[in-house]
């Protein structure tokens, strides 16, 4: 969990990382777990028990889960074990091995076992509190948790434009090496290792401000370490300017093999807010610290960082002897951006495994956003969409402010239907549906038609103001006059200017999907839309297809007027009945079962017409300068065909459904021919939609300037119509209506490159909710283990039961008892009578040195005997009381 929030918090979508050189780097020590279940027995044993509580699956699960590639490695070096792991991930970083790495700790206190050997060893302080450089220390307070950094190369989290909390300049590892003792600390190796990190950082000693000290409030390691910070920075500060020292653990206690991750953590956040929090239980000053000596001052009160640098250390001393110490310094600032025009509108993406915890997800974010209104909504919507994983519950919100991104959460949490919200469950058991681009044809444009696209997006803008160079050599009008000068908006009527036009803005519209990742599965166009799902199938190039258009418009253009074209609402059976007897009429478009339009001499349209209205079939005509795919385009085929024959053509990298046959396109389409029976054939759209059925295509986008194409599409698909999504609507914001489609195609599951959605701005990755965990409870139960009824040998039932009489007559069964002896035995009675209230088992303590043959210390670790006397041979009883066996294993 805590690995995965690290994620998102880093604004990097976990799904995206399988396969990849990511690293993971754990420190852990206790295994408290695993012994919990180890305590029933071998009952309880299954083949999970390995996987489950080896050390080294803390991190393999974690590689496995992810899909991680890089480097997998637990480690434990007890106190430091978090802290050196930051040394090998930076490594490993280093060297290539890893291009991610996620970092870091975990410590859980299950069992007392523990508690109670660190307890008797005098590491913890009576309290529960670190009092660390305090007079009052003794010892640490053992602590729980888990942290996880992320780390990555400087360079790549820059070009990334990741949300960058620090740096790690050097890092440096030793170990102590011989002392007085095996947890004792070695002042020398603390200093080495500061000073090798420096080194390795390339810092000065001057420049660091700030150590978090490894702290743990012990007698002997306070001093040890100050003294060693002493030694590395008595010659760069001063008490004018001291090192400020300060300890996480008087916070939060020790998190033992987490405890470096808590340090680094603390520092990072100290360098996030420039102020460096209270150290805690300080109060009185070690006096075994030479304070007047040292550069060093330790914060109590909330101190501001204004020295600039700001440099910190963070040291982790393991009481095995590992050391570990990390240079830190802050962020690099990032160059200012100069501001761009932004879409007015935008998209925020939610989603999540079960629709309890999207509720949730929901709940959250409208929470957050209320309380952080000052968020920018791009950045919001930046950071959700692309650094959070994509699960089958979908949300999707096209807002323009954070205001009102929080209301539509609100709304969709109280169940009210709004404009601009969308989910939708996509169930496991179907595959990513197929989509199929259509390009609308002539009739649908409009002037100003992507007006707002042209000013807020610089992908679309950039394609059609290459369109409009292009066609700068074709259009006796600039394209850009023609579609957002007002005065010359008119002449998008006239065939010659209609036609190249509508291919731009359906090319820049194709362009625009296609930098947000949506890639169609097969292209299908109307009439002319057909030459632009030609050119992004790659059957000619975009100066061939514009060149090609602006031709066929130009001629088309130059035919006399006179020609018409008409709706019919019959089949094409009946209509073709009723145009069989006018030779100059021909079958325009099927567009549907009773949809078929009819092309040519405009007299002869009419009449039909009348007659059809007179048998109760409705007719419309249609708004258009000359009768297309009829016989009457036949003058202009022979100069269409020397423009078409110097054409580069290509075979379709992508499927394309044909107008002419309403299949499939075979290697034809890359002809000149095909593309003059495209001028007189009739455009077979029924058929061409029934083909993408066929072929299982399920979700429809049209590209074109408003949805000509959908309403016809889908009453040709009955009950499983499929999704008909338009990109613009005359009259509506084109950026509501192509953001509502993009949501639509979120939920459909299609694939969003949301990198891409946000390349032509600028944007910051900013604090979010985490996912919101539905825990499920999976905690092993053991049989609570019952305290075995008291056993006690004769021995110690006479010790009891104070039968000193009776006690003396059983030892002497294997030794003789002098007086002395029997002076001790009433000693150790008299003592078990005082704790045999609070204890059944014997932990006597003889406080003062009394006339025996045995000493002190050999009564102390005689009563750790007694529980057992009864099994002691003669000799081992005689040893035992004569005190030698203790002075030579003790």
């Amino acid at each position: 969990e805590v690995s995965w929030e690290a994620l998102e918090n880093a604004g990097l979508n976990p799904q995206q990382l399988a396969k990849t050189k990511t690293g993971v780097f754990v420190g852990i020590s206790n295994n408290d777990y695993s012994l919990r279940l180890l305590s029933t027995g071998g009952t309880e044993i299954d083949a999970y028990l390995g996987t489950g509580n080896a050390h080294s699956t803390a991190s393999g699960r974690i590689s496995f889960s992810f899909g991680f590639t890089g480097p997998s490695i637990t480690l434990d070096t007890a106190c430091s074990s978090s802290l050196v792991a930051v040394h090998l991930a930076c490594l490993s970083l280093r060297n290539g091995e890893s291009n991610l790495a996620l970092v870091g700790g975990v410590n859980r206190i299950l069992s007392p076992e523990v508690s109670i050997n660190f307890s008797k060893a005098r590491m913890l302080a009576a309290d529960g509190r670190c009092k660390t450089f305090d007079a009052a220390a003794d010892g640490y307070v053992r602590s729980e948790g888990c942290g996880i950094v992320v780390l990555k190369r400087l360079s790549d989290a820059a070009a990334d434009k990741d949300r960058i909390l620090a740096v790690i300049p050097g890092t440096a590892i030793n170990s102590d090496g011989h002392t007085s003792g095996l947890t004792v600390p070695n002042g020398p190796s603390q200093q080495a290792v500061i000073r090798q990190a420096l080194e390795n950082a390339k810092v000065e000693l001057a420049q660091v401000s700030y150590i978090e000290a490894h702290g743990t409030g012990t007698p002997l390691g306070d001093p040890i370490e100050l003294g060693a910070l002493s030694a590395v920075f008595g010659s760069s500060h001063t008490a004018a300017q001291p090192l400020l020292v300060g300890s996480v653990k008087t916070n939060i206690g020790h998190l033992e093999s987490a405890a470096g991750i808590a340090g680094l953590i603390k520092a990072v956040l100290q360098l996030q807010y420039k102020e460096i929090v209270p150290h805690l239980h300080f109060k009185q000053p070690n006096p075994y610290i030479n304070w007047e000596e040292l550069p060093i001052a330790v914060p109590t009160q909330p101190t501001p960082w204004d020295v600039q640098p700001r440099i910190a250390g963070v040291s982790s001393f393991g009481f095995s002897g590992t050391n570990a110490h990390i240079v830190l310094t802050e962020a690099p600032v990032s160059e200012p951006v100069a501001p761009t025009p932004d879409r007015p509108k935008h998209l925020l993406t939610l989603s999540a495994k079960t629709k309890t915890a999207l509720k949730e997800l929901s709940r959250r974010y409208q929470q957050y956003l209320s309380t952080h209104p000052e968020l920018a909504i791009a950045d919001v919507c930046y950071t959700a969409n692309t650094g959070r994983t994509h699960f089958h519950h979908r949300l999707a919100i096209v807002a323009s402010s954070t205001i009102e991104l929080t209301e539509k959460l609100d709304s969709y949490l109280a169940h009210q239907e709004v404009t601009g919200v969308f989910t939708r469950k996509i169930s496991f058991a179907t595959a990513k549906p197929k989509l199929a681009f259509l390009f609308t044809g002539q009739g649908s444009q409009y002037g100003n038609m992507g007006t707002e696209l042209f000013e807020t997006s610089p992908t679309f803008r950039h394609t059609l103001e290459q369109c409009a160079e292009i066609l700068r050599s074709y259009l006796d009008k600039p394209l850009l006059d023609l579609l957002y000068r007002e005065k010359d908006q008119q002449l998008l009527h006239d065939t010659a200017y209609t036609q190249p036009a509508l291919f731009a803005l359906e090319y820049s519209l194709a362009m625009l999907w296609n930098s947000w990742g949506i890639q169609p599965d097969a292209v299908m166009g109307h009439s002319i839309g057909e030459y632009v799902a030609a050119c992004l199938a790659g059957v000619f190039s975009l100066e061939d297809g514009l060149k090609l258009i602006a031709t066929r418009g130009k001629l088309m253009s130059s035919l006399p007027l006179g020609g018409k074209m008409a709706a019919v609402g019959a089949g094409e059976s009946a209509v073709r009945e009723a145009v069989a007897s006018y030779p100059k009429i021909a079958i325009a478009a099927l567009n549907g079962p009773e949809n078929t339009v009819i092309s040519g001499d405009g007299e002869a349209i009419s009449e039909i017409c009348k007659s059809l209205e007179q048998e109760g079939i409705k007719t419309k005509a249609l708004q258009v300068s000359h009768a297309f795919h009829s016989s009457l385009m036949k003058p202009i085929l022979t100069e269409f065909e020397q423009a078409a024959k110097n054409i580069t053509y290509t075979k379709p990298s992508i499927p394309i459904i044909s107008n002419v046959t309403g299949e499939r396109v075979k290697d034809d389409i890359a002809t000149p021919e095909y593309w003059l029976r495209h001028i007189l054939q009739p455009v077979r759209f029924a058929d061409s939609i029934q083909t993408l059925h066929r072929l299982g295509y399920q979700v429809f986008l049209e590209v074109g300037p408003k949805p000509v194409l959908l309403g016809m599409g889908r009453q040709l698909g009955g009950e499983n119509a499929g999704v008909w999504l338009p990109s613009l609507r005359q009259g509506m914001s084109a950026w509501q209506q192509i953001l509502e489609s993009l949501a639509q195609l979120y939920l459909q599951e299609i694939p969003i490159d949301y990198s891409g959605f946000d390349r032509d701005y600028s944007r910051c990755k900013v604090v979010l909710p985490n996912y919101p965990w539905q825990r499920q409870h999976y905690w092993a139960e053991v049989p609570e283990i019952k305290q075995p009824e008291s056993n006690l040998t004769s021995i110690l039932s006479l010790i009891h039961r104070g039968d000193i009489q009776q006690l003396v007559r059983q030892l002497e069964k294997v030794k003789k008892i002098q007086k002395s002896d029997i002076e001790l035995l009433k000693i150790l009675i008299k003592e078990n009578q005082n704790e045999i209230n609070k204890n059944d088992k014997i932990y006597t303590i003889i406080e003062e040195k009394q006339d025996s043959l045995i000493s002190k210390t050999d009564l102390k670790l005689l009563n750790k005997y007694l529980d057992q006397v009864e099994n002691f041979s003669e000799a081992e009883l005689k040893s035992m009381l004569e005190g030698e066996v203790y002075n030579e294993q003790y």
